[in-house]
């Protein structure tokens, strides 16, 4: 198959990463079967990814197709996986790409090769056949409903995230920011990170992120009390942030003083909220996300295009959890996950 035209870095490192990293998932190379293949992509390695990689599987065992998935490690791994897909002849690449912005071009060149998907991160401006998650401002809404909850009288909050150049974390942030300061709903509307915003009885000291590194994520957190002893409430945007909140509290001494707003299912979030530690959580459901983007993209495949709405976005909803109902959704996620 001729590749399409990709950035030159790219198409220099894939094919000598493409054994590790495909080969490393139990593919077998072009020559592995008749079964149609397809690529599940993240945006790094997180236990939300291992709740996906669960629908992933058992989508691929339902429809009796075969599915790697992958997490790579940065940008450059995750360019490298998309084009190795290709090199490999695979039906499909579902990807939650990185910097959306600086991969329309990547994404494209993917696009018109096989079929592609994004999913828990958008691309809106590249040639994807449809965006499969949840809207991440309204999300972050939800959010910032839980932080109101926890401060009905306002105060100092410190927000803590992964990345900005993620399509869903500056949606799903902004989404926090303007539920706080009680604005109307503008998913357009952006706040530089770097500013302190106030309004609404609410003060948001800033926006500190993390490069998905997990030792940055703690220390963020420990740096934030220690230049604001009398903060309210820290609110983690990434799954692993608020189990890293988490331990810069404890060492702190701090745990039930500071609040503790999060994002995502991780087991230490969803184990705090039993124990009060944690007011809540808002969460996705990427066991969803990784099934139905093998559904989607073998599917499409196939050659139909139906499983696709006009709008090209499949929406799993978001949605708030507390200690009311952390039991029964946490037992769910566990039948699902096997865990």
């Amino acid at each position: 198959m001729t590749l399409p035209p990709f950035r030159s870095t790219v198409r220099i490192l894939a094919l000598a990463s493409s054994v590790f990293f495909l080969g490393s998932c139990g593919e077998s190379g072009s020559d592995s079967g008749a079964k149609p293949r397809f690529a599940f992509i993240t945006n790094g390695v997180a236990e939300f990814w291992t709740i996906a990689e669960a629908g992933a599987k058992k989508a691929a065992e339902d429809l009796d197709v075969e599915v790697s998935v992958l997490m790579p490690g940065s940008l450059t791994d995750q360019k490298q996986m998309m084009e190795d897909a290709v090199t490999r002849g695979y039906a499909g690449v579902a990807v939650s790409p990185i910097d959306p912005a600086n991969q329309t071009e990547m994404i494209n060149g993917v696009a018109a090769a096989t079929k592609v998907v994004t999913h828990d991160s958008d691309a809106p401006d590249s040639n994807r056949l449809a965006y499969i998650g949840m809207d991440n401002y309204m999300a972050g809404r939800l959010c910032g409903q839980l932080v109101k909850e926890a401060l009905p009288e306002g105060g100092e909050v410190m927000i803590l995230i992964g990345r900005m150049e993620q399509d869903n974390s500056r949606k799903r942030r902004q989404g926090v920011i303007d539920e706080l300061l009680g604005r109307t709903e503008d998913s357009n509307r952006y706040d530089p990170p770097g500013e302190v915003i106030e309004g609404n009885g609410f003060k948001i000291l800033g926006t500190l992120t993390d490069g998905f590194d997990l030792a940055k994520a703690k220390a963020n957190a420990e740096d934030t009390l220690s230049r604001y002893p009398g903060i309210h409430a820290m609110i983690g945007l990434f799954a692993y942030n608020p189990p890293a909140i988490l331990q810069a509290l404890e060492q702190a001494g701090k745990l039930g003083t500071v609040k503790v707003i999060g994002f995502d299912e991780d087991a230490q979030t969803l184990a705090g909220i039993q124990s009060g530690k944690v007011h809540g959580t808002v969460v996705q459901n990427p066991y969803e996300y990784g099934y139905q983007s093998v559904k989607v993209l073998h599917a499409l495949a196939a050659g139909d295009s139906s499983v696709v709405p006009a709008n090209q976005f499949i929406n799993i909803d978001g949605r708030q959890i507390r200690k009311d109902n952390v039991d029964a959704f946490w037992a769910d996620l566990k039948a699902k996950t096997g865990k």
